[in-house]
């Protein structure tokens, strides 16, 4: 079913649909012109325009929860981090939210990531959960421990889970590794990793 907030565009295509039409019937009917059926399509494209702009879909917030913490670890803002994570968080390494952000505070503690360069791969949304593909090129900052002892760039791929809250927020309940530098990972090849 289309859901007119998911594609707005649908709007600006009517519009355009009842441009032609009209211009059809001012031919057809060169004695019954009405000027204010001009505004016919004008409202209708508007009103995709402004169903765009006013209205934040899911899909839509669920980029910005991921890109908050793609700034906040590039940041290596830990607070900013755990805004974005759910209370029930638990993955194959952590079981607790207090886990993960223990873990982020020890790697974050000195200088790690210069640049995260986020391509999101796929996205299923359903009432109230989400499976999100990312995809991430990171460049580690060159006074980092990772850059100064083994590489200075790498690619991660993960499997984002998301809940919405009751204040229809958004919030990651579970993050898989699936991916580093195109081989299949996971938390505890990280996690075993001598850094």
């Amino acid at each position: 079913m289309l859901n007119i907030f998911e594609q707005p565009w649908t709007l600006l295509i009517a519009a355009v649909v009842v441009l032609l039409v009209l211009l059809i019937l001012r031919r057809t009917f060169a004695n019954k012109r009405r000027w204010w059926l001009w505004f016919v399509p004008i409202v209708l494209a508007g009103g995709g325009f402004g169903l765009d702009s006013f209205v934040q879909t899911a899909g839509e917030k669920i980029t910005e929860v991921i890109a908050a913490v793609v700034e906040a670890t590039e940041n290596e803002d830990c607070d900013a981090i755990s805004r974005a994570i759910a209370a029930d968080y638990s993955d194959s390494y952590h079981n607790s939210k207090r886990s993960l952000m223990a873990y982020c505070s020890a790697i974050l503690a000195g200088p790690l990531i210069d640049k995260n360069i986020k391509s999101i791969i796929s996205m299923e949304i359903s009432e109230s959960s989400a499976t999100v593909v990312v995809t991430m090129r990171v460049v580690f900052d060159k006074d980092s421990f990772v850059a100064a002892n083994f590489k200075k760039l790498m690619f991660i791929k993960l499997k984002l889970n998301l809940q919405k809250e009751d204040s229809g927020q958004w919030l990651i309940n579970q993050t898989e590794i699936l991916e580093v530098d195109r081989h299949p990972a996971s938390w505890l090849d990280i996690k075993q990793a001598s850094w």
